[in-house]
């Protein structure tokens, strides 16, 4: 009640001051949570994957923007930023193993610890603003409140993202500015000032002492100078866009106190010449270091001196170059130049996005009005912010790529120009030049702080707590406990297994999440003091949006080289794992019933993964749905129990719960572990079968005819002209899979004594053999970012008759419960 009291009694500005001080300590919170949403793969791709992959010598996938030929992506920042700090991380987990066996590193750790270092950059956008507003007298709380609530701090605020740091840098580079620009108005204006008294002095001595007093104005020309050309070079080399939101604040600096009789273009020259030569180190230290990393420059090299212009790096012209690529931004998505303006801006500012577009409308019709006088000064604060949103926001809309992040850095500039809308209404006046009476019927029913101000503010606290409750919950949200919990199936698994994890409609899941050891790289025995490669166990097999069929024809492939693999001379036991939205699991029903693959692929329900959403495969409202508990599960093989669209809809309670649940319990990410059903041959026992010896002789006799007609066949197949290894002992798999049409159903075949391997089709033309004394040929195609399967090639199929037997129906649920 106290509290209660005391928050009633505050005035707007210190309950608005309260409220931000609790958004802060939630943005905190969402940090260590952490939040389960995964809003796009260049979260981990740009730089956590690479940097942690790196530091810890883990299994990554280094994505096409960090390629030694051609990097697009500076490695600075990066570092600087996430494993310089890993290296202390790392020697506090040591000690904390050492002495309290305490284990800090994990998939929990991978996760939280960069994104602590991002949300602490992110309170710099709170401080800059904080200081702005001190600094012009403007009002902070409810500055600090916009800010601090909304979801672009709450959720992108707390991500690695690149442009993350780029925000920060803007919001630095905007509070270096506007201090230069009071700071400038103020001394000229001083200046100018003594300077009038100075002519108008009549005495010597009042002279002498204007004179001292101008001279003791401080200095303005070159203010922050180092610290803004060496944020504008980490901006650029961060993301090379920082230009085009740069170039509008850099501008203004230029620009500061031109008009005046102190300030002359000969000070705005030697301001660009300074500025250019100031960001020289900066730009050196950049080039040296990408030079470094990518190996385009060694020490070697540097120390004998053999330098030439292509031991050099330029990430930036390598972005821009790659982007100029128009088959390049296209395989990232065209989008239309009015997204940004129509779609991304309301998203990510919803009200403000609305008063800042209809104040900027408003400035551009009474300029072309030539209405000079109702217009803000060039050189004040207004100007600068309108600049800062509007300038790349016209550039970045000509980009044929256009995602909501990238307008990120406009988030600070828009805020401190529109926050104080949320409680004053859109406009306080009548904005309008002329009174007419439809213009004043449309101010007065939506503009005006009586018609607007009360609702705002609720407004803006609804769109951006379901926004960030989406995105940093429910948004793909499967992925990283899937990543823990192939982690723990990796980490107890039994010793030479391999792990395969397919996952198809989800975002690309990062491999030093899952924790695994690196095969690629020399690790060190600190026991022997040896170092060894460690073999690889683990494969992953992403394919995006692949249709079903198309899908399950993979799984068919993957599964059939596991088990040649198994029964080959290696042995290489395996596991198979699926990962699929909950929402696709009718769909991968029907696919297994069309393809007839139900009788030899058993597909087991491991887990659900609660809450997912992906917008690639959105739960369907109505239709075949399970609506059990466990979504992806079907009591009976002729689907009773599931919601069917051919039933009329009574619209009863019991028929809507039926419908909500079916729906809630798609918002879920399935994980299926895959196995192949075994079918043993027929051997026949003489001392239980009560046969005389002449027909145990007989049955000898026909089954060496069985395996010479084998053997025929074999050679006939140009097998048995290169070395070979025969295992009799192996278990018989057969099954025919035809390219690209639907599989057909499975046939077995059987030999006494005598193996036979299953015949495989990739979605190539060419097929596969596989015979009983053929060895198994493999060429591993990798596509990025995914590890693909294996192929096995052979010339020719089998050309003589085998003996056949129909393999046995097998009735039971192919998707079961464990």
């Amino acid at each position: 009640m106290r509290l209660t009291k005391l928050w009633q009694n505050g005035s707007p500005g210190e309950r608005h001051l309260s409220t931000y001080f609790c958004f802060a300590a939630v943005r905190l919170l969402l940090v260590f949570v952490p939040q389960l949403g995964y809003v796009h793969p260049d979260e981990f791709f740009q730089s956590v994957e690479v940097m942690t992959g790196d530091h810890f010598r883990l299994e990554h996938t280094r994505t096409w923007e960090f390629n030694n030929s051609l990097p697009v992506r500076s490695i600075v920042l990066p570092f600087a930023l996430l494993r310089i700090p890993w290296s202390f991380y790392e020697f506090v987990a040591e000690c904390m193993k050492a002495w309290w066996q305490l284990e800090l590193l994990g998939t929990y750790a991978y996760v939280v610890f960069p994104r602590l270092i991002y949300t602490l950059i992110s309170f710099s956008n709170d401080y800059c603003c904080f200081r702005i507003c001190r600094l012009y007298g403007l009002r902070f709380e409810i500055r600090l409140l916009a800010m601090g609530s909304s979801w672009i701090l709450l959720v992108f605020g707390t991500r690695t993202f690149s442009n993350s740091l780029e925000m920060a840098m803007c919001s630095w580079l905007l509070c270096l500015v506007s201090e230069c620009m009071l700071r400038t108005n103020t001394v000229v204006y001083k200046k100018e000032f003594l300077e009038e008294k100075y002519d108008k002095a009549e005495s010597i001595s009042e002279r002498v002492r204007i004179w001292k007093l101008k001279n003791s104005l401080p200095a303005h020309n070159l203010q922050h100078l180092m610290a803004m050309s060496t944020i504008c070079v980490a901006g650029v080399f961060n993301r090379p866009t920082f230009l085009l939101f740069g170039a509008p604040m850099v501008f203004f600096w230029l620009l500061r106190g031109m008009g005046t009789r102190s300030i002359t273009f000969r000070d705005f020259n030697l301001r660009i010449a300074l500025f250019c030569l100031c960001a020289l180190p900066a730009l050196v230290l950049f080039i040296f270091c990408d030079s470094l990393y990518y190996q385009h420059l060694t020490l070697g090299e540097l120390h004998m001196m053999h330098l030439s212009i292509d031991n050099f790096v330029f990430t930036p012209w390598n972005f821009i170059k790659a982007n100029l690529d128009s088959a390049q931004t296209a395989s990232h998505g065209v989008h239309p130049c009015y997204v940004h303006l129509m779609v991304n801006m309301p998203m990510l500012f919803n009200v403000l996005a609305l008063a800042s577009l209809g104040a900027f409308a408003q400035l551009l019709l009474r300029f072309f009005r030539a209405e000079y006088q109702v217009l803000p000064r060039f050189q004040s604060i207004v100007s600068l912010m309108s600049g800062a949103i509007f300038v790349p926001l016209f550039f970045l809309s000509l980009i044929n790529h256009q995602e909501p992040r990238f307008l990120l850095p406009v988030t600070f500039p828009l805020i401190l120009l529109h926050a104080p809308k949320l409680i004053t209404g859109f406009s306080a006046k009548y904005p309008f030049q002329k009174d007419h009476p439809l213009l004043r019927l449309f101010y007065d029913k939506l503009l005006s702080s009586k018609a607007s101000g009360p609702y705002l503010l609720k407004i803006w606290y609804v769109s951006n707590v379901a926004l960030t409750l989406f995105f940093g919950f429910i948004h793909q949200a499967g992925v990283y406990p899937l990543a823990a919990d192939i982690s723990h199936v990796i980490a107890t698994k039994p010793a030479a297994t391999h792990v395969h994890l397919i996952t198809s409609h989800i975002y690309s899941l990062p491999l030093h999440l899952i924790n695994i050891p690196s095969s690629r790289v020399l690790h060190f025995n600190r026991q022997t003091h040896q170092r060894y490669h460690r073999p690889r166990d683990f494969y992953m097999y992403e394919y995006g949006g692949l249709p079903l069929d198309s899908l399950l024809q993979k799984v068919k492939l993957i599964s059939g080289s596991c088990e040649v693999k198994q029964s080959g001379p290696s042995r290489r036991r395996y596991k198979l794992y699926l990962a699929i939205p909950a929402s696709l699991s009718a769909d991968l029903h029907e696919a297994l019933v069309h393809s007839n693959a139900s009788s030899y692929l058993n597909f087991e329900l491991l887990k659900v993964f609660y809450p997912h959403l992906s917008t690639e495969a959105f739960p369907r409202l109505q239709g075949r749905h399970p609506c059990d508990v466990d979504a992806p599960h079907w009591a009976h093989d002729d689907l009773r129990g599931t919601c069917a669209a051919e039933q009329l809809p009574a619209f009863s309670f019991a028929y809507l719960n039926k419908q909500f649940s079916s729906f809630v319990h798609q918002l879920g990410l399935a994980l299926y572990e895959i196995d192949v059903t075994r079918n043993k041959p027929r051997y026949v026992s003489l001392a239980h079968s009560g046969s005389s010896p002449t027909k145990g002789y007989s049955l000898l006799f026909v089954q060496f005819l069985i395996c010479l007609a084998l053997c025929i066949a074999a050679a006939q197949a140009g097998f048995i002209a290169s070395p070979v290894t025969t295992y009799a002992a192996a278990p018989a798999y057969a099954a025919s899979y035809a390219a690209p049409v639907a599989y057909s159903a499975p046939v077995a075949t059987y030999a006494a004594a005598a193996p036979a391997y299953s015949t495989y089709a990739a979605a190539a033309p060419a097929y596969s053999t596989y015979a009983a004394a053929a060895p198994a040929y493999s060429t591993y195609a990798a596509a990025a970012p995914a590890y693909t399967a294996s192929v096995y090639s052979a010339p020719a199929a089998y050309a003589a008759p085998v003996t056949t037997y129909s393999a046995p129906a097998i009735v039971s649920p192919f998707l079961k419960k464990k």
